[in-house]
C-alpha cells in the first residue's frame, strides 16, 4: 500500500489528485505543420498512387527547357562579348591618335601625348593592307610595323606571352598570325615575301608621267631604283596566336624601319597608340589628348573602331532574350490550362473546404503555391541543366563534328576556336526570377475562380 499524508493524498500524485497535468522537465515544441493551404497544395500536385503526377511532371519540364535555353543563349551571348573585348584589347592599344595622313611629327607628339594625365604609354605604329607570298602562294595580309620595345609597353598581354619564337624583332624579320602561316604553309625560319603599295609607287609614277609625256626620254631600271623598293625575304622568327581568328588569320608584325620602308613613309608613321591607366576612360582621354594636342590629331578608341560588331551582339541578346523568354510564358501557358482542369476536378472538395469555413484567401493560395512550386522545380532543375550544357559545350560540339559530322562552330564564321561562354551572375538572377514570377501568376487566373466557387453549387451534383 503506498503511504499517505495527512490530507489523503499520496505526495508523488499529487498533480493527479488535483487533476492537473505533470510538468515534463524538457519542454518540447509543439510539433510544427504545414500551412492549410501548402499542403493541399502538395497533395493535389502528387497522387496517392504514384511520386508525382504526370501532368506536374511536364508542367516543370516546360520550365526546365524554357530556362535551360535562356541560360544557355545568355552565356554564350554574354561570352561572345567578354571574349572579343578581351581579344581586341588583347591586340589593339586603347587609342590611336592619327592625322589622316603620313604622320611626320610623332617624335614631338609623342612627348606630348605622354604628358597627359591618363596617359601610361605611347608607340608608333605603320598599318596597312600588303600582299604576302610565300613560294607558290600568295595571301592578302595586313602589316603592323612596331617598335617592339615601345609597343610591349601599349599591349596588355605582351607579345611574348603568345608568341613562338623570339619576341625580337631584328631588321627583315617577321612575326605571323598562326592562321595565316597555316595558308601559307609558313613555319618558323621560313621566307616570305611582301608586296606593299611603296613597292609599286615608283613604278606607277614613272607610268603616268610616260603618259602624260610621252616624247620624254623614260627612265633606266637603275634610275628607277631609287623610286622603286623591291621587295626583299623577310625571315618568319615567330608565330602568334591572339585567340581571334580574324587578328590570327591576316596580320604580320614587322619592325617598325622596315614597314616604314614598304610604304615608302620614310621616317614618317600611320599614327601613334595610346595605353591609357583605365580603358573605362577611354571617351574622357580622347578629350584630354585632342585638347593637349590643340585639335591637330584624330582620336579614335578601340571601342568606335569595332562598335558595330559590339552593337550587333548585344542588340542579338537583347532580342534572343527577349524571344527565348516566350518559351517560358508558353509553359506558363500550360501551367494555367493544368490548373483549370484541377479545380474542375476538386470542385467537390473545394465546396467542402468554403463549407468548413475556408476563406477565398485560402483557396487561393492552394492553387498559387502550386504554380510556385512548379516555378521552384523548373528554376531548380534548368539552372542545373544550363549550368552543365555550358560546361560541357566544346565536347559536345566536338561530338557532334565527330559522330556526325556537324560543324557546329565554324572557326572562319565566329572567330574563336571554342564556343565561348561567360555565367553572368545578374543575368541568370533575372532569369530565375522571371520565370519563378511567371509560373506563379499563370496560376492567379483559375486560383481566382476557384476562390469564387459557390459550395451549395459544387455539391449539388455531387
Amino acid at each position: 500500500m503506498l503511504a499517505e499524508d495527512r490530507h489523503g493524498t499520496h505526495p508523488d500524485r499529487d498533480d493527479i489528485s488535483l487533476g492537473r497535468t505533470a510538468v515534463c522537465p524538457f519542454d518540447v515544441p509543439p510539433p510544427v505543420k504545414a500551412p492549410f493551404s501548402l499542403f493541399l497544395a502538395f497533395r493535389y500536385l502528387k497522387p496517392k498512387r504514384t511520386f508525382v503526377s504526370v501532368i506536374t511532371a511536364l508542367s516543370v519540364l516546360g520550365v526546365t527547357l524554357g530556362i535551360t535555353v535562356l541560360i544557355v543563349v545568355i552565356s554564350v551571348m554574354s561570352g561572345f562579348d567578354r571574349s572579343l573585348q578581351r581579344a581586341i584589347l588583347g591586340f589593339q592599344p586603347h587609342l590611336r591618335v592619327n592625322t589622316g595622313g603620313i604622320m611626320t611629327n610623332w617624335r614631338a607628339i609623342m612627348p606630348v601625348l605622354n604628358k597627359v594625365p591618363g596617359v601610361a604609354a605611347t608607340a608608333p605604329y605603320v598599318q596597312g593592307p600588303v600582299l604576302v607570298q610565300h613560294e607558290s602562294r600568295v595571301s592578302p595580309a595586313v602589316i603592323r610595323g612596331i617598335d617592339p620595345e615601345l609597343e610591349g609597353k601599349i599591349l596588355p598581354r605582351p607579345l611574348k606571352t603568345y608568341v613562338e619564337g623570339s619576341v625580337e624583332l631584328p631588321s627583315d624579320t617577321a612575326i605571323v598570325g598562326g592562321a595565316l602561316a597555316d595558308e601559307l604553309g609558313v613555319s618558323i625560319g621560313d621566307e616570305i615575301t611582301i608586296l606593299a603599295p611603296g613597292n609599286m609607287s615608283g613604278l606607277i609614277d614613272e607610268i603616268k608621267r610616260e603618259n602624260d609625256n610621252p616624247n620624254e626620254k623614260p627612265k633606266s631600271l637603275r634610275d628607277l631604283k631609287d623610286d622603286f623598293v623591291i621587295p626583299q625575304p623577310m625571315k618568319v622568327i615567330g608565330i602568334f596566336n591572339s585567340g581571334m581568328n580574324s587578328f590570327d588569320s591576316a596580320f604580320i608584325l614587322l619592325p617598325l624601319t622596315n614597314a616604314q620602308e614598304l610604304y615608302g613613309l620614310k621616317d614618317g608613321v600611320h599614327g601613334v597608340s595610346v595605353e591609357t591607366n583605365d580603358v573605362r576612360t577611354v571617351e574622357a582621354m580622347k578629350g584630354k589628348i585632342e585638347k593637349a594636342l590643340h585639335g591637330e590629331a584624330i582620336t579614335t578608341s578601340w571601342y568606335d573602331e569595332n562598335k558595330e560588331r559590339f552593337d550587333a551582339i548585344r542588340m542579338e541578346r537583347h532580342v534572343m532574350f527577349t524571344i527565348l523568354m516566350f518559351l517560358i510564358i508558353i509553359a506558363a501557358f500550360g501551367i494555367t490550362s493544368t490548373l483549370f482542369t484541377v479545380t474542375w476536378q476538386k470542385r467537390r472538395e473545394i465546396g467542402i473546404m468554403k463549407a468548413l469555413g475556408a476563406t477565398p484567401g485560402q483557396i487561393i493560395w492552394v492553387f498559387l503555391y502550386q504554380g510556385m512550386v512548379v516555378g521552384f522545380f523548373g528554376d531548380l532543375t534548368g539552372l542545373v541543366a544550363g549550368l552543365t550544357l555550358i560546361h560541357y559545350r566544346n565536347p559536345f560540339r566536338d561530338w557532334l563534328n565527330h559522330t556526325f559530322h556537324l560543324n557546329v562552330f565554324p572557326v572562319g564564321i565566329y572567330e574563336f576556336e571554342g564556343i565561348p561562354a561567360e555565367v553572368v551572375p545578374h543575368d541568370v538572377t533575372l532569369i530565375c526570377v522571371s520565370a519563378f514570377v511567371i509560373c506563379s501568376l499563370a496560376a492567379l487566373i483559375p486560383a481566382y475562380i476557384a476562390s469564387q466557387l459557390d459550395p451549395v453549387e459544387a455539391l449539388r451534383y455531387e
